[in-house]
């Protein structure tokens, strides 16, 4: 099933390669490729599919939770659909609090001690989750469980600032899947993706390479 959400993802051009002109990531790396998960809300049967097998990863692994909370922006409408889906409470998280109002920094209706997942679109190096875990902690509510579509698992989770804040990180779909798919589909040449798995294998390499 990784293999199939990794082919729909390529299908509907989520993932792009640009081996000359290098994406920056949200982290700051220099990347020959580059996920786009938000793109997966205008297809509706990719998005049924992979909507489908998180739903179906939750109640495989045991995954016990109370709220389904959305991290600003790309999780919201992952939160929102799974939400609905599985007949559970959302809520969702900003960057920050919005400065007037309450000032709130999560909406939603929720509980001291309520158990919440967070959902997001990918993980890089799991940085920009740490301002929505630490939000929802101060709030009162417990998060040990983090659910992304795609993960890059180009790092050491043991090394990533999330290591130190006692989550679970679980995903549908990794970059052994995409590469898997290109190997077989030929979609690039075979210098095209060793380069592409150098850099998957040592990206901090390739970041002093193409600084």
């Amino acid at each position: 099933m990784s293999e199939l959400i990794a082919e729909k993802l390529i299908d509907i051009g989520s993932v792009q390669f640009s081996f000359n002109d290098h994406f920056t990531l949200t982290s700051g790396l220099k990347s020959p490729v580059y996920v786009d998960c938000r793109r997966i809300i205008s297809f509706i049967d990719e998005r049924d599919l992979i909507i489908n097998e998180a739903v179906n990863y939750f109640k495989s692994n045991n995954l016990k939770f109370d709220l389904i909370a959305g991290g600003e922006t790309a999780g919201i409408p992952y939160a929102a659909i799974i939400s609905e889906r599985m007949k559970k409470p959302m809520l969702y998280i900003r960057k920050k609090p919005k400065g007037f109002g309450k000032n709130q920094q999560i909406e939603g209706e929720f509980k001291t001690k309520d158990n919440a997942i967070l959902i997001e679109d990918l993980a890089t190096d799991g940085g920009s989750k740490v301002i929505f875990i630490e939000a929802m902690r101060k709030a009162g509510l417990i998060v040990k469980e983090i659910f992304v579509i795609f993960y890059y698992n180009i790092f050491d989770f043991e090394d990533s600032v999330l290591s130190n804040l006692d989550v679970n990180i679980h995903y549908l779909c990794t970059w052994k899947d995409i590469i898997s798919v290109i190997e077989k589909r030929n979609l690039y040449n075979r210098n095209e993706i060793n380069n592409l798995k150098n850099f998957l294998s040592n990206p901090d390499s390739w970041r002093k390479n193409n600084a």
